[in-house]
């Protein structure tokens, strides 16, 4: 090469060797790569990083070559002002041939093996090449596992947080919480798990996901209970006294429903009536029983079950009056039948067909129907639709 050839080789070798440098350095300041760098690994996550650290091993290896190579040219062009022949021999081969000794006692150990390759030369290109490719390599493990990290980091956080708060409701309760203790455990355990394989929960099997996702819906509805029990601990005179009053509801609902069942019976023929709901004596007895759990402090327990007990309270209050809607629509379907019979008769009168004789035994059999008690409410629909069917063909025929 000419001097001013020598002179760009320079420069260029120079501004590569200081990327390579900004380029190693980012790669081991990364929040990946401090997250993996000493940690206990397991699984895919430990498999990938160690082929990563070999490969990152192999870039300081081929760095250092690089800068060895690049050291010895700087000093061959400071001899001199103005490089002579020989040095601009020796320049173009330190910068273009190959002039990188890669020594087999500078290979890494996890590089080595048994069977000793002799020592090879190589190109500043060539070294080039090759750190290319191990930096690729790594970097990609390392941004995988961040990547990964980030989809884990806020799930292990938001489970903690939720864990930690639990366990200060837990000690307003002032009483121990062996559920809550099982789940701490059980967080550690997966906490530690995700961190010593984030690729496999994030990126594997995405069975292991929904595993993490289902523990913290169970660890926020251990704390939901907690709560609850904090409020029915703070107020449970009230809540007692609430529940009770609901369970008369139920007791009235429910008596109204035998009411309306014995006033069918008699109005209404072969009536078909769903089975009489009969909750509320069982439900008092639940209620009663709270008392026990109360002076055995045991508020989780009394929070679960009268939490359950209101849920089952409203269930049984909107069983009985829908029961009472169901038992009370026969009357009410007997009613409607006697009002569309008095609405035809109204039809038949403006059609001046009041007189009619065969209208007038129609009329009389639906109303005689209509008006018996037991009433058939089959015969009854029938007869009115008859009754129907006539004045509209008597319109027809007129």
């Amino acid at each position: 090469m000419s001097a001013e050839g020598v002179e760009h080789a320079l420069r260029q070798r120079r501004a590569e060797f200081e990327r390579l440098s900004g380029d190693l350095l980012d790669l081991e300041s990364h929040s990946g790569y401090l997250l993996l760098k000493g940690a206990e690994l397991t699984g895919e996550t430990k498999r990938r990083w160690e082929r990563a650290e070999a490969g990152i091993a192999t870039l300081w290896w081929l760095f250092d070559a690089f800068r060895r190579t690049l050291e010895k040219a700087e000093e061959v062009r400071a001899r001199r002002p103005r490089p002579g022949a020989a040095e601009l021999a020796e320049l173009t081969a330190l910068l273009t041939g190959p002039s990188v000794e890669m020594k087999v006692e500078d290979v890494p150990v996890e590089r080595r093996s048994l069977v000793r390759a002799a020592a090879e030369w190589l190109t500043l290109d060539q070294v080039l090449r090759r750190m290319d490719d191990a930096y690729r390599e790594s970097a990609q493990t390392i941004a995988a596992v961040d990547s990964a990290w980030t989809v884990l980091a806020p799930r292990v956080n938001a489970a903690e947080a939720v864990w930690d708060s639990a366990r200060r409701l837990a000690e307003e309760l002032g009483e121990p919480d062996p559920e809550l203790v099982r789940l701490g455990e059980a967080l550690v355990a997966l906490r530690d798990a995700a961190r010593s394989d984030p690729l496999t929960y994030a990126t594997g099997d995405p069975r292991e996901l929904a595993e993490m996702d289902r523990f913290a819906a169970e660890l926020a509805d251990r704390r939901g209970l907690l709560e609850q029990a904090v409020r029915i601990k703070a107020g449970y005179a009230e809540r007692v006294a609430a529940l009770a009053a609901r369970l008369d509801e139920v007791e009235r609902a429910e008596l109204a429903v035998v009411e309306a069942r014995d006033l069918v019976l008699i109005k209404i023929a072969n009536p078909v009536l769903p089975a009489m709901p009969d909750q509320a004596r069982t439900l008092r007895d639940r209620l009663d029983a709270l008392d026990g759990l109360r002076g055995a402090g045991d508020w989780t327990d009394l929070a679960r079950r009268m939490t359950e007990l209101e849920r089952a309270a409203d269930e049984a209050l909107a069983q009985a009056r829908a029961t009472a809607e169901a038992v009370t629509g026969l009357i009410a379907r007997r009613d409607e039948l006697r009002g569309r019979l008095e609405a035809f008769k109204a039809k038949a009168v403006r059609l001046g067909r009041a007189e009619d004789a065969e209208l007038g035994y129609l009329y009389r059999r639906a109303h005689d129907l209509l008006w018996t008690a037991p009433c058939d409410l089959r015969q009854s629909t029938v007869a009115v639709a008859g009754y129907q069917r006539a004045i509209s063909q008597t319109g027809a025929g007129g």
